[in-house]
């Protein structure tokens, strides 16, 4: 989450005429993440997330997130949920952005991973896929194989200039991804974005997943890779084995996972890594001066990545 576009009382006053929701009470920016504008706005009647859509979000896929968390949260999995206006529409424009108001899920998310959490995790993921299974539309991942010569491309002129030798090393681990890239594992939708803070707890228990705007159909597997870059290593980059077991275990109890993709384990994490490290790059080196958003640091995803290029197989992972 993050802030791009500001929104004047007179413009949110306007926008909250659509909708039976009451009166502002408050309303703020939230800095965090990297994608949209996001805030939290409190009314006479409740809480809520009011987001504008803004950079790598295509609008005529919005419709397709928002019934996406719509079917997810009517099988079960606590998500935020589209508000609809008087009109029936959940979505409309604000600031000349597309916009659309969701519920608030209570719950924080956790700071420091702890093993706790991993399993909880897990096992929310496996529920994801599987809730998902008959929702018909579909989306392709505009960050999957495909984006990640041309986003390394678009990089590569100043690469150097965060770590030295970094387009060198990253052509070399991109050929080798791409090369050993699976495309026989069974498909799916996934949130494809499930880090800590896409995750709300109460407690040790996990209370709802937020944040489904990178979701799109794509190999399931591939989810659990984002999952163990995510959730799986400590502040020092260390992998913690125990972590990504307990992550695992919870999942399979859920859904089983096929001799093919735990084979396919390690090329999946690793392409996890240097998607999520070619997108850091791009935002480190093309953030806009002054826009309220929390910059994440590429290089925490080059040690990730050279763990994953360093496993031989899914014993890696604890299993």
């Amino acid at each position: 989450m993050a802030v791009y576009t500001e929104v004047t009382d007179d413009a949110l006053a306007a926008f909250l005429a659509d909708y039976d929701i009451g009166t502002v009470v408050a309303f703020r920016g939230i800095a965090e993440g990297v994608e949209n504008s996001n805030f939290s706005l409190r009314t006479t009647t409740g809480d809520f997330i009011l987001t504008l859509y803004e950079r790598r979000v295509d609008p005529q896929d919005l419709p397709w997130f928002l019934g996406l968390m719509e079917h997810l949260a009517q099988r079960g999995l606590v998500c935020p949920q589209p508000v609809h206006g008087q009109d029936g529409a959940a979505l409309r424009q604000l600031c000349g952005r597309y916009a659309a108001i969701t519920t608030f899920l209570p719950g924080v998310w956790p700071r420091r991973v702890r093993q706790s959490h991993c399993g909880p995790v897990g096992a929310a993921l496996a529920r994801l896929h599987l809730a998902g299974a008959d929702y018909t539309p579909r989306r392709a991942n505009a960050l999957g194989p495909q984006s990640w010569r041309p986003l390394l491309d678009r990089c590569r002129d100043r690469a150097n200039e965060v770590q030295a030798g970094l387009e060198h090393e990253l052509d070399d681990a991109l050929t080798r991804i791409l090369a050993a890239w699976p495309d026989n594992l069974p498909v799916g939708h996934i949130h494809a974005d499930l880090f800590p803070d896409n995750v709300f707890f109460l407690g040790d228990t996990l209370s709802g997943l937020i944040d489904f705007y990178f979701a799109a159909t794509d190999l399931l597997a591939y989810d659990i890779a984002v999952c163990l870059n995510a959730w799986c290593f400590e502040p020092d980059f260390a992998f913690n084995v125990t972590k990504s077991r307990a992550l695992l275990r919870a999942y399979v109890q859920t859904r089983p996972l096929s001799a093919g993709e735990l084979a396919a384990l390690p090329v999946l994490c690793q392409g996890a890594a240097i998607r999520f490290l070619l997108t850091r790059l791009f935002d480190w080196l093309n953030t806009p001066a002054g826009a309220l958003v929390t910059r994440k640091d590429p290089l925490e995803y080059l040690r990730r990545l050279r763990f994953h290029l360093s496993a031989s197989d899914a014993a890696a992972y604890g299993l």
